[in-house]
């Protein structure tokens, strides 16, 4: 019981000690147990393992700072038999160690840190005892200094205010002496050709001058500078004049004229008409190029002689102008913009005449290089220039060449297909080999349809150029909405294939027209081409436009079901006239086998007339040619199915027979297929 006891004194914290009959010992125990809590972050109930919530003035509270040994020992007298009273004790016992073991881990685990703790203070001590010392020997040298420096100022005062005047008579001296050797200076600079210096040293010595021109002295100075430098501004005026130096050079002669106080709207007049004449020197360079004579550049290096050439001339005097006649307000600038605007216009016209010699080409890469740079040059002067709309200008031409463009490529798509139709026609109407066949409509279809297919996709990979993202006027607007919907979709593609079906009705005229010397099978060649575009080329054209070409214009289209519809209603014309075209020919066979013969004198029929075989074999040959095409021939060609178009006919000898004996006619009727 005594153990027990004497046990939860250092129970009471890790720091607490079980010796020392001290009065004050659990005061020093409770502090340093809360010391190690504050350390580690613990409350008092966290410290102890259990959840924090008992009264903290509970005398009978192992852990609580108001802990009473006699309290808690008689109230575990009361309340504990001796079993309990043995546990407590063998419990208490463990605690004892277990803190006793807490303690010993925590002092060696930062024993380190306890002997730097102190190594660190002992050093601090020191260097602050030094440091003291250190700053009172500074003050002492301060103090020393403050009045060494105070005696010396006292002592050379008088000598200071008297060099402080020497110093400004001596610099006196040395402005009356820059005076009185201005003349010479000017003089010898003039000679020299150092006009620039001789500028700046009038420039330095004009206030003073003209202050003192009243001295008689400063007055005769003041002549002479001014006799110097009117004969230095007429050589300055001559040398510009003369105009065989650079635009840099005449912009520094004009500079100094400037400076010199020679009027700047005489001078502005001066400086745009030598620019006006060495800028014409480039144009007629350019002009030259052009000639009937010399072959011209290409587009490209024309191009670029033109943009290093006029347009780096015009960026230069722009410049120049802007910085040295910035004084002329809006006026100048006004003055500026007319006079790029008319040179400007004529190197345009001059651009637009060269580029007009390439609209015969088939090949855009070239020419949009050659527009990409005309376009890039003309960001510097459009940017100096606003006023003068240069750049708006050279986008309209861009836009315009774009445009010319398109309707080449059109024009170039529709000799394709005549030339196509062309190829067909010699095709059919070349004589046949014996034992060797000619090609069939089926490949003369595919070749027409392959060759016309393979010119649009290469149109439009032409034409993509002018969108590619880097070229610099592809994000205009025209080039993002107004090129793409209404130039290539419908004036190109929907265009080319109006034009198309324009060309095949045209060879549904009469047949004392054009249409009597069309051959039949181009007719019925057409007629299927039409319909095979209704299906489905008409569709894979529009979308591969659409997605070469994003579209970002609002503007009305075309919708593919029109353009399907003409495509239908062409070829049904088609396919109409080749009957009647087919039917005339048999009728007029046949009349004219009835017409020459002598039938009172002609004897009892025996046999089939030669020209009933004739009928029958061209019938039968018109079968071959059309019920294929119809989708009710053999199944080994592949023309697709008319059967579910409205296009859908009676084809072939039934059609003919029909053509040839009206219903109302006493001809017996003919069956297709029959003997």
């Amino acid at each position: 019981m005594a153990a027990a006891a004497a046990g939860p004194g250092p129970g009471s914290g890790p720091g607490g000690s079980p010796e020392g009959p001290e009065a004050d010992a659990p005061e020093r125990r409770r502090k340093a147990h809360g010391m190690l809590k504050l350390y580690y972050g613990l409350s008092e109930g966290e410290a102890a393992g259990r959840p924090v919530g008992p009264d903290p003035l509970d005398p009978t509270d192992l852990n609580g700072a108001h802990f009473d040994p006699e309290v808690y020992l008689d109230k575990l007298r009361r309340e504990c038999p001796l079993a309990q009273l043995m546990d407590s004790e063998t419990d208490m016992v463990r605690q004892i160690r277990a803190l006793d073991s807490d303690m010993q881990t925590l002092v060696y685990e930062n024993y380190n840190k306890f002997i730097s703790a102190t190594d660190t203070i002992r050093k601090m001590k020191n260097d602050f005892r030094k440091m003291e010392d250190e700053m009172d020997r500074l003050a002492t040298n301060m103090a020393v200094i403050t009045d060494f420096s105070a005696r010396i100022s006292a002592t050379l005062q008088d000598r200071h205010e008297r060099i402080t005047k020497l110093a400004g008579v001596h610099a006196l001296l040395r402005k009356l002496q820059f005076l009185f050797e201005l003349p010479s200076r000017l003089t010898k600079c003039v000679e020299l050709g150092a006009y620039g210096q001789a500028v700046r040293y009038q420039g330095r010595a004009r206030a003073v001058l003209q202050q003192y021109q009243h001295l008689p002295s400063f007055r005769a100075i003041q002549d002479d500078c001014q006799v110097i430098t009117a004969r230095l501004a007429q050589q300055l005026r001559q040398r510009f004049r003369e105009g065989g130096s650079g635009a840099p050079e005449q912009a520094e002669c004009v500079e100094l004229l400037l400076a010199l106080g020679e009027p700047a709207e005489e001078l502005c007049e001066e400086f745009l008409a030598h620019a006006r004449g060495r800028l014409e020197e480039e144009l007629s360079a350019l002009e030259a190029e052009l000639g009937p004579s010399p072959p011209a550049p290409d587009v490209l290096e024309f191009t670029d002689r033109g943009g290093s050439g006029f347009v780096g001339g015009l960026c230069q005097v722009a410049a120049a102008y802007q910085e040295l006649f910035a004084a002329q307000g809006p006026a100048g600038a006004e003055k500026l913009a007319a006079f790029a605007r008319e040179l400007g216009s004529r190197y345009f016209a001059l651009v637009e005449r060269r580029l007009a010699q390439e609209q015969g080409g088939s090949d855009n890469s070239l020419l949009v290089r050659a527009l990409d740079r005309f376009h890039r040059r003309l960001r510097a002067p459009g940017a100096l220039l606003a006023a003068a709309g240069l750049a708006e200008a050279a986008t309209e031409i861009v836009e315009r060449v774009a445009r010319e463009r398109l309707g080449h490529h059109l024009q170039s798509l529709q000799a394709a297909f005549l030339g196509c139709l062309t190829d067909v026609r010699q095709a059919l109407a070349a004589p046949r080999i014996a034992g060797k066949e000619g090609p069939g409509l089926a490949e003369l279809l595919a070749n027409v349809a392959t060759s016309i297919l393979s010119h649009i996709k290469a149109s439009l990979a032409s034409v993509h150029l002018f969108t590619a993202k880097e070229v610099s006027f592809s994000n205009k607007p025209y080039f993002r909405g107004e090129f793409c919907s209404q130039g290539v979709r419908e004036g190109l593609i929907v265009g080319f294939i109006r034009s198309m079906c324009q060309t095949a009705q045209s060879f549904c005229d009469s047949p004392g027209e054009k249409g009597g010397a069309t051959p039949p099978a181009l007719l019925l060649l057409l007629s299927r081409l039409c319909l095979d575009y209704e299906t489905a080329t008409i569709s894979y054209i529009l979308t591969l436009t659409d997605e070469q070409f994003l579209v970002q214009d609002q503007s009305p289209v075309t919708p593919v079901s029109t353009l399907c519809a003409e495509a239908r209603e062409t070829a049904r014309r088609l396919l109409t006239h080749y009957v009647k075209v087919q039917g005339l020919v048999i009728s007029q066979m046949l009349r004219k086998s009835v017409e020459t013969r002598d039938w009172l004198s002609s004897l009892e029929p025996r046999n089939v007339r030669a020209v009933m075989k004739r009928v029958v074999e061209d019938t039968t040959a018109i079968d071959v040619q059309v019920l294929p095409r119809a989708g009710q021939g053999s199944p080994n060609v592949s023309w697709g199915c008319w059967e579910n178009s409205p296009l859908r006919m009676e084809t072939g000898a039934a059609r003919l027979c029909l053509h040839l004996w009206p219903p109302s006619s006493s001809a017996p009727p003919f069956h297709p297929g029959g003997s």
